[in-house]
C-alpha cells in the first residue's frame, strides 16, 4: 500500500483504530495486522494524535499503544472541512419534509457528536446548536461562512458582511441569533443594529463574513424558522394576504412549498394560509387552485376582488351556457 495514496492510508488509520480500541498493541504486532513497516505504524499513530485521538504508549518491555478513555465506539476520521460540511448535510436532512429522512439524519448527527475528537465535535455542536429549518438546505454555501455564522451566534458577539441592497453594496453590522435552512437557502436571523429591528439575511448573499470580539445581551427573539418562512413566503412581496382554509394544516402543507406560504393550524380541519406575490390576483388564484373552500382574512381588498372576480366567472359560465344553448 503506497503511503501517497490518501484514500488508502485513510482506511488504514482507521483499521490503526478499531485494532487499538479493542486492547494492547505492541508496534510490530500492528505492523504485522496492517502489512506496514513499524516506522510507518509510528506515523499514523502521530496522525492520530493530531487528529485529538488519545493514544497511549506504554514504556518498557511489553508496552505498546491502547486508544485512551472515552473512546468506546468506532471512530471517525474527518478533518475540519469534512466533519462541517457533515454536519451541514446532515442537519439539512433533519429539516427535510421527508420525516423518516429526518429522524435519520438527527441519529447521525448525534452519533456524529460522540465520535468525533473533542476539537472537531465543539465546532460540529456549535453549528448544530445554532441552527433552525423549516425544510431542507439546499443551494451550496461555503462551510466557513456557515462556521464564522454559528460561532457568533454560539457566542454572542456580533458579526459583519457586505449585503447587496439595490444596485449597491453594503456592510451589515448585526447580532446574529440563528441560521435557519429552507427548503432552497440557508438565513440568518440576526438584529440588524442600523435598522434596529430582526432582519433575515440569505447566507449565500453575503460576502467578507467576520466576526468580532464585542458581545451582546441577547434579546428577545422571535421563533427562528417562523420568522424566515414568514419572510420568505410574504414579506418580501409587494402584496400579503392571509386566508382561513377549510382542510388540515397538513393537507395544505402537502400542497404549498413551504417558500410559497406559512400554514399555520386552526384546529384539525382547518388552517391560516400567510403569503404574498407581486400583485393579489395572483396568490388568490394560489389558494383557488387548491380545492378547499376558503375565507380571506386580509386585506379587506382581496376581498372585494374576489367578488369581482366571481362575477367574471359567472358572467363567462353563462355566456358559454348561451352559446350552448343556441
Amino acid at each position: 500500500m503506497a503511503s501517497g495514496d490518501k484514500r488508502g492510508t485513510t482506511g488504514r488509520v482507521l483499521t490503526l483504530l478499531g485494532l487499538l480500541q479493542r486492547q494492547v498493541r505492541t508496534g510490530p504486532e500492528l505492523a504485522d495486522r496492517l502489512g506496514v513497516t513499524p516506522r510507518t505504524v509510528r506515523r499514523d499513530i502521530e496522525r492520530l494524535r493530531a487528529l485529538g485521538y488519545p493514544v497511549r504508549a506504554g514504556q518498557g518491555v511489553g508496552g505498546g499503544y491502547q486508544l485512551g478513555a472515552g473512546q468506546d465506539l468506532p471512530p471517525l476520521l474527518f478533518d475540519d472541512e469534512e466533519a462541517i460540511v457533515t454536519a451541514v448535510s446532515l442537519l439539512a436532512g433533519a429539516g427535510g419534509a421527508v420525516a423518516s429522512a429526518g429522524d435519520a439524519a438527527l441519529r447521525a448527527l448525534t452519533k456524529l457528536d460522540r465520535v468525533l475528537p473533542a476539537r472537531l465535535r465543539h465546532e460540529v455542536r456549535a453549528l448544530s446548536g445554532s441552527v433552525e429549518s423549516f425544510d431542507g438546505g439546499r443551494t451550496p454555501v461555503a462551510p466557513e461562512v456557515l462556521m464564522t455564522l454559528a460561532r457568533a451566534c454560539r457566542d454572542e458577539v456580533e458579526a459583519g458582511f457586505d449585503y447587496p441592497c439595490g444596485n449597491e453594496v453594503r456592510r451589515r453590522q448585526v447580532e446574529p441569533y440563528r441560521l435557519v435552512a429552507s427548503d432552497r437557502r440557508w438565513y440568518l436571523l440576526a438584529y440588524d443594529l442600523d435598522r434596529d429591528d430582526w432582519r433575515s439575511f440569505r447566507v449565500d448573499k453575503m460576502t467578507e463574513v467576520s466576526a468580532r470580539t464585542w458581545r451582546f445581551r441577547p434579546r428577545p427573539a422571535p421563533d427562528a424558522a417562523t420568522y424566515v418562512q414568514e419572510g420568505v413566503a410574504s414579506r418580501v412581496y409587494p402584496h400579503q394576504a392571509r386566508f382561513l382554509v377549510h382542510a388540515s394544516a397538513d393537507t395544505v402543507r402537502a400542497q404549498i412549498s413551504a417558500s410559497a406560504a406559512a400554514v399555520r393550524p386552526r384546529g384539525k380541519q382547518r388552517c391560516e394560509v400567510l403569503s404574498g406575490a407581486e400583485n393579489l390576483d395572483a396568490v388568490l388564484m394560489h389558494i383557488l387552485l387548491l380545492g378547499h373552500d376558503f375565507e380571506v382574512l386580509d386585506p379587506p381588498e382581496l376581498g372585494r376582488r374576489c367578488r369581482a372576480l366571481a362575477q367574471r366567472l359567472l358572467l363567462a359560465g353563462a355566456t358559454m351556457r348561451d352559446m350552448e344553448d343556441s
